[in-house]
């Protein structure tokens, strides 16, 4: 794993949500997967909980641009990516937001563990 690979892993979580599919989302995290999300004060904990979420959220149609990236390879099976990026929805309207994701290697590839995002406050 190195930084490339790291970055490449949130393009494979936004190419999922350009499918409008939450299975596919929701199959990039863990099963114990934490999620704080962008557009909910709701901290979801598992898949059931996390697949709720996007089934809303991507009703909106949205994809993710990032505008900074902060790669850290923590182990040969940890990795953060943490920064801001900007979501543009189907409507023309958009987010910035911060985020951060802790992605772990697994026997099914690399899975996001921990999934922050929270708006800009100064938006």
């Amino acid at each position: 794993m190195n930084h490339n690979d790291v970055v490449a892993l949130f393009d494979t979580w936004n190419a999922a949500l350009a499918t409008l599919d939450p299975d596919k989302v929701t199959a990039l995290y863990a099963e114990d997967a934490v999620l704080l999300p962008t557009v909910s004060n709701q901290v979801r904990h598992n898949h059931t909980e996390i697949r709720d979420y996007f089934v809303n959220f991507l009703q909106k149609s949205p994809q993710g641009v990032i505008d900074e990236s902060n790669v850290r390879i923590l182990s040969d099976t940890h990795a953060t990516n943490s920064g801001v990026y900007t979501f543009i929805f189907g409507d023309g309207s958009s987010v910035t937001a911060r985020f951060s994701y802790l992605y772990v290697a697994t026997a099914d590839g690399w899975k996001i563990l921990q999934h922050h995002s929270s708006a800009m406050p100064e938006g």
